[in-house]
C-alpha cells in the first residue's frame, strides 16, 4: 500500500525546535478512538495503515501541539485534519517502548488549540516493515538467544505476530521515553498510558495481500472479529474485522499463520499444523480449569483464545483471555495452570493489576489446591515467594517512608500485582470464608470502581470483621513482610487429662497478619487461626488431648520474610 506524501514542514530550524519541545507534552493527548484499515504484504514482511484517531486533551491547558508516535520501522505517509495537511515535523525518538528501542515520532501543529476536555480528528497514513528486531534487548546485554525468545514481534510469510505497545507501535501512541536500563522505566509509562487510555476504543480491518493465493492462512486479534471480502481489485480479498472495547484492557495484537482449530464450549486453540495433538491437550486441560473458574466468579462472560507460537521458547503473551503461547513446550501441569489463568481474564475484568492478574494467579492455586491438595498449593506458592521476599528485602520499610509507591494499587513491578496480589486473595479466603469472598467477587462491577477501597467495601459487606488494618498493611501501602515467630509457650495438664498450652506469638514486621498456628502432639495435630498485626504480639490458647511436642507458626500461606523461627518445641511439665 503507497500513500502520497503530504508533509507542509519536515524540518525546522534547530534551536526553535528544542524550544518548541521542552514545553511539549507528550502525555496531553488521549487517543479515543482509532479506526484503521490494516493491509498485510507477508512476503515483504510489509505493513501498511490509513485510518482515522481521535484525540482528546486531557491535560488542564490548551494544546496546540499534538505527538503521533509509530514504530521506527514504519515511515509517516500522512496526516490531514478535516481534510487539509497541518503542519508537522517527524524526527526519530528513543524509546524501548518499541522491540526497535526507537520511534518514528510526527509533532503536528494543529489549526487551532484544543481546550481541555475537547477533541480533534486526524486521519493518517503510514506504511513499513516489521521484522524480528531485538535492539532494545541486545544492547543493555541481553543474549541473542533470549532476547529473540521475548521480543519475538514479526510480519514474515511463514508466520506473523505482532504485539502492540510494549512490544511494536503498530497503531499510533504519544508517550514519554521509556528505557529498559532504568528500574521500572518501562513499566511506568506503559502503566500511564492504560490508565489514560481506559475505554478508548479500536476497530482494525486486516486484508492480507496473500491471502487470495492461500486460503489456509487466517488472521486471528484475541478481539470480537467479523470476516468478509473487500472488491477493491481481482481477485476479492478476505479480511478480518477487529473490534478491540478497552484497549487498555487488552493490547491490540494480532497473528497470521496457517492454523488448524480445536473447539471447546470455553476456548478456542489454534495450533501450527504440527502442533495439533499439543492443541487438543491444552483444550481438554482448559475444560477441566473451567469449573474452578466458573465456581469462584461464575460463567466466563467470553470466549478465551489460545494462538500456537512458532518458536518453542519463545515466552508466552496474555492480553485479556488471549494467550499466544508455543503449544509444543507446554506440559499437561503448565496447560492446565495457564487454562486457569486465562479463563479467569474471560469471566472476571478490572482495569486494577492486582486484582485482575491478582486473581488469575489466585485461580491457578486454587486449580492446584482442587487436583492435589493443600500441600500441593502451599508448596506451589512457595515457590513463587523467593523473588517477592528479595523485592521486600531490597526495600525495607522504615519509619515516615513513603510505603504507598511500591503499593498493590500503585505499583508497576509484575511480581508483586501477580504473586503477592496472590497471596492477598488467599489469606482474604482464608479469613472471611469461601462464600464471603465469592459473593464479593459476584458483585464487582469495574465501572463502579472508582476508588481503592471499593473492593475492601464489598468483601466486608459480606461479613462481621473489620479489615482496614489488613487492606492498609497489604494493599494501600507496601509494608513489607511480616516475621512471626513464638515467643513463649507453655502447657498445663487439667482436671480432665487433657493439656491447655498458652501461646504467644510475635511479630516485629511491619505488616500483620491473620496466621495459622499448629499444635503438634504424638498423634495428630490441632490447628488454630491468630491475628498478629505489625510491630506487636499475640496470645491463643488450645486445648490438646495429648502432652504437645512442636508447635508450628504459619503453614505457609502467609508469606514471610524469615521462617527459619518459625517452629517451637518444648517438653511438657510433669504436672
Amino acid at each position: 500500500m503507497k500513500f502520497p506524501i503530504r508533509i507542509s514542514s519536515i524540518l525546522c530550524i534547530a534551536c526553535l525546535y528544542v524550544a518548541s519541545c521542552s514545553a511539549l507534552d507528550r502525555e496531553a493527548f488521549t487517543f479515543t478512538n482509532y479506526d484503521l484499515h490494516v493491509r498485510l504484504e507477508p512476503e515483504q514482511q510489509r505493513i501498511g495503515v490509513r485510518g482515522k484517531i481521535t484525540l482528546r486533551n486531557d491535560s488542564s491547558s490548551p494544546q496546540k501541539l499534538a505527538v503521533l508516535q509509530i514504530s521506527s520501522s514504519l515511515d509517516w505517509r500522512s496526516i490531514t485534519i478535516g481534510g487539509k495537511a497541518p503542519q508537522f515535523v517527524l524526527h526519530p525518538y528513543a524509546s524501548d517502548i518499541d522491540h526497535t528501542g526507537a520511534l518514528s515520532e510526527a509533532i503536528v501543529t494543529l489549526p487551532q488549540d484544543i481546550a481541555p476536555h475537547g477533541s480533534v480528528d486526524l486521519e493518517i497514513g503510514y506504511e513499513g516493515v516489521i521484522p524480528l528486531d531485538t535492539t532494545r534487548l541486545t544492547r543493555i546485554g541481553t543474549p541473542e538467544d533470549a532476547a529473540q525468545s521475548a521480543d519475538w514481534d514479526q510480519i514474515s510469510a511463514n508466520f506473523t505476530a505482532v504485539r502492540g505497545i510494549g512490544y511494536v507501535a503498530w497503531y499510533p501512541i504519544a508517550t514519554e521515553s521509556a528505557n529498559l536500563s532504568e528500574d521500572d522505566s518501562l513499566d511506568q509509562i506503559l502503566g500511564r498510558w492504560k490508565q489514560r487510555e481506559a475505554g478508548a476504543m479500536m476497530t482494525a480491518a486486516f486484508e492480507n495481500e496473500d491471502q487470495a493465493s492461500n486460503g489456509a492462512e487466517r488472521v486471528i486479534c484475541g478481539a470480537q472479529e467479523m470476516q468478509g471480502t473487500t472488491s477493491d481489485g481481482a481477485p476479492k480479498v478476505p479480511f478480518w474485522q477487529c473490534n478491540y472495547d478497552d484497549i487498555s484492557q487488552s493490547t491490540p495484537t494480532f497473528v497470521r499463520a496457517n492454523y488448524g482449530v480445536v473447539n471447546r464450549p470455553s476456548i478456542t486453540v489454534f495450533n501450527l499444523p504440527t502442533h495439533a495433538v499439543a492443541a487438543e491437550s491444552y483444550a481438554d486441560a482448559a475444560e477441566k480449569a473451567v469449573s474452578v473458574v466458573t465456581d469462584c466468579f461464575g460463567t466466563p462472560r467470553e470466549k478465551a483464545q489460545t494462538v500456537d507460537l512458532q518458536d518453542p521458547d519463545a515466552a508466552p503473551f496474555e492480553s485479556g483471555s488471549l494467550l499466544l503461547t508455543p503449544l509444543a513446550s507446554i506440559d499437561a501441569q503448565s496447560s492446565g495452570l495457564a487454562a486457569a489463568h486465562q479463563l479467569t481474564h474471560a469471566a472476571f475484568v478490572s482495569f486494577r493489576p492486582w486484582i485482575e492478574e491478582g486473581l488469575a494467579h489466585f485461580t491457578q492455586a486454587l486449580y492446584v489446591e482442587r487436583g492435589k491438595g493443600l500441600q500441593a498449593v502451599l508448596d506451589y506458592m512457595a515457590a513463587h515467594r523467593a523473588a517477592l521476599v528479595q523485592i521486600e528485602n531490597s526495600t525495607a520499610v522504615t519509619e515516615g517512608a513513603d510505603q504507598t509507591k511500591q503499593s498493590l494499587v500503585n505499583t508497576t513491578n509484575e511480581e508483586l500485582y501477580r504473586s503477592k496480589a496472590m497471596s492477598v486473595w488467599w489469606m482474604l479466603r482464608d479469613m472471611v470464608g469461601d462464600a464471603a469472598l465469592k459473593k464479593a467477587l459476584a458483585q464487582y462491577r469495574a465501572g463502579q470502581d472508582k476508588d481503592p477501597s471499593y473492593m475492601q467495601r464489598l468483601i466486608q459487606a459480606q461479613t462481621q470483621r473489620d479489615l482496614q488494618w489488613f487492606f492498609d498493611d497489604w494493599v494501600y501501602r507496601d509494608r513489607g513482610l511480616p516475621d512471626f515467630k513464638v515467643e513463649s509457650a507453655f502447657a498445663s495438664k487439667t482436671v480432665h487429662g487433657t493439656f491447655m498450652v498458652t501461646i504467644t506469638i510475635g511479630n516485629p514486621g511491619w505488616a500483620g497478619a491473620e496466621v495459622p498456628v499448629t499444635v503438634k502432639f504424638a498423634t495428630g495435630e490441632i490447628a488454630t487461626r491468630l491475628e498478629v498485626r505489625g510491630k506487636s504480639r499475640a496470645t491463643t490458647r488450645v486445648e490438646t488431648p495429648m502432652a504437645p511436642e512442636e508447635i508450628v507458626v504459619n503453614d505457609g500461606s502467609v508469606p514471610e520474610g524469615d521462617v527459619s523461627n518459625n517452629k517451637f518445641e518444648f517438653k511438657t511439665p510433669e504436672n
